[in-house]
């Protein structure tokens, strides 16, 4: 069996994908709540501004409206359907004891979340993570909080200068983290990444053997819908609880 890689962070975050997706509807309060009972250090989900600029939690960004559908963004939080929690409203229900990925979708959903967070739930925003696929979009970030976690989200195939290439232009751009698909992934990539100080992330691993694998390659945080098997992972290749 492969020698487990060290993880800069110890231990390594366990992200919920769109909450307990596997097991309750997902970007829900339900679903988030479920996540954190379940074991997991970690929410993940998408970010956007309804119309008068309220950051709410959802996928895809539209929402039916009797028999119309509707962009969120040309929504006020007023029309929305319950079910799509407001970032306030999770911290309300949820605390924030935990770490909090969103993928920000739209103009302005970066500076409008560090503000939620500034105002309602401060002490989380150390274990912030701002992905976006555009890296260049976040750097304006940077200068909201020095402590928020800025995330370049994408795949490999993408990275057309290299990864040491990429990693040594976010290091200097002060991106922390690069999230790639599991299958990007190997030892030696972990490695590289941790050598310029950047942390690796893992999204789409949803079986215990590939969670397993990821946890002895050195990943730092990994994304999964199946919060049992995550944790069950977990604790076979890290120990003890989350």
């Amino acid at each position: 069996m492969q020698q487990r890689i060290p993880s800069l962070l110890d231990p390594p975050v366990t992200f919920a994908h769109r909450g307990a997706r596997a097991h309750a509807p997902e970007n829900t309060i339900e679903a988030f709540s479920l996540a954190l009972k379940l074991g997991a250090s970690g929410l993940e989900s998408d970010v956007w501004l309804t119309a008068d600029g309220v950051p709410v939690l959802d996928h895809d960004g539209i929402v039916r409206l009797g028999r119309r559908k509707r962009a969120i963004g040309e929504t006020s939080r007023a029309e929305l359907p319950a079910h799509i929690p407001t970032l306030a409203e999770l911290f309300e229900r949820c605390g924030s004891g935990f770490d909090l990925s969103l993928d920000l979708k739209g103009a302005g959903s970066g500076e409008a979340v560090v503000a939620v967070v500034k105002d309602v739930a401060p002490s989380l925003l150390p274990r912030l993570w701002l992905c976006s696929p555009t890296w260049q979009e976040l750097v304006p970030l940077r200068s909201l909080d020095p402590t928020v976690k800025l995330v370049d989200s994408t795949r490999l195939a993408k990275i057309k200068e290299g990864m040491e290439r990429r990693m040594a232009t976010l290091a200097e751009h002060g991106i922390d983290a690069v999230n790639l698909h599991h299958s990007d992934w190997s030892g030696g990539m972990v490695a590289l990444t941790h050598r310029f100080e950047r942390y690796a992330l893992g999204w789409d691993l949803q079986q215990e053997r590939v969670l397993r694998t990821a946890f002895r390659m050195g990943l730092d945080g990994v994304f999964s819908d199946w919060v049992d098997r995550m944790i069950d992972a977990h604790r076979a290749e890290i120990g003890g609880w989350v």
